[in-house]
């Protein structure tokens, strides 16, 4: 049988042709194709999801967060709780002592049955914790510190609730004019050197506390030192129990205020800043 012999190319020819790109086809996706505007499938459909219909979101810079409103509502309704609550406390100490009601009947009783208990040196030297010579210092050094590193409202706060401990604690001592455990002196109530250790310690601690695993022990410290001072005045009889508390209950609304709406104006400028813009 003879073969029908194949169709091959003259000796002039280089080789065989290239395949022609049929119009319609996969051609149109090639970049410079004659066509212009939306791409099209091979088969000369439009395709379901072109990148022109494609709608992105407002850029947002990378590594922020977004606000979270919620956090700063939730500040202010602690801190407006925490000063509803320590004003209530201080008001009915107040109260209690200066009408001469039951509750410092009890508190009197309290005073004379710890009166003279603990060790004489360990106790007096609680007591002087108290003092202006030792509290302050500690104060003034944390300011100091605070300043070092840039800061400037925290320790503005700090001397302001520590300069109105006298303008506050001396007038209610004269109102009140509570006699002392021991002496018929007046004047004693709400307590001077509890007042002071608590705003200076306290006032400290915050200053001080820094972030990580131990931020906790600042402030647990400022308080081991303003009960210690408390219970040092209580048994060496330089004070009643209420006279301590009220104090507490005072000094606590002085750091919480400005320390407190500092706090959320700072969270308020944080959020405000994370806002993504369009």
């Amino acid at each position: 049988m003879r073969e029908t012999p194949r169709p091959q190319g003259t000796a002039g020819e280089s080789g065989s042709e290239l395949p022609r790109h049929r119009p319609g086809s996969a051609f149109a996706h090639t970049p410079g194709a004659s066509r212009s505007g939306p791409p099209h499938r091979s088969d000369g459909r439009s395709s379901h999801t072109p990148r022109d219909a494609r709608h992105t979101g407002p850029p947002v810079r990378s590594g922020t967060i977004p606000p979270v409103p919620g956090r700063t509502a939730f500040s202010l309704s602690l801190l407006l709780a925490l000063v509803s609550g320590l004003s209530a406390l201080f008001a009915l100490t107040t109260w209690q002592v200066a009408a001469d009601g039951p509750l410092r009947g009890l508190d009197e009783r309290a005073g004379r049955a710890l009166i003279g208990h603990g060790p004489r040196r360990l106790t007096e030297f609680l007591a002087d914790l108290g003092n202006t010579q030792v509290a302050l210092p500690v104060l003034a050094c944390a300011i100091g510190w605070s300043l070092l590193r840039g800061r400037r409202r925290e320790p503005l706060g700090a001397a302001l609730a520590m300069a109105a401990v006298p303008l506050l604690v001396v007038p209610l001592k004269d109102w009140i004019a509570r006699p002392g455990p021991l002496t018929e002196v007046t004047g004693y109530y709400p307590s001077g050197h509890a007042a002071t250790a608590a705003v200076a310690y306290g006032a400290s601690a915050l200053l001080l506390a820094g972030r990580g695993r131990r931020a906790w022990m600042m402030p647990v410290a400022a308080v081991l030192l303003t009960v210690a001072t408390g219970i040092g005045l209580v048994l060496r009889g330089y004070h009643w129990p209420l006279d301590v508390l009220g104090s507490w209950f005072l000094c606590g609304l002085l750091l919480l205020l400005p320390y407190g709406l500092g706090r959320v104006s700072r969270s308020r400028r944080r959020s405000s800043s994370r806002t993504p813009r369009c």
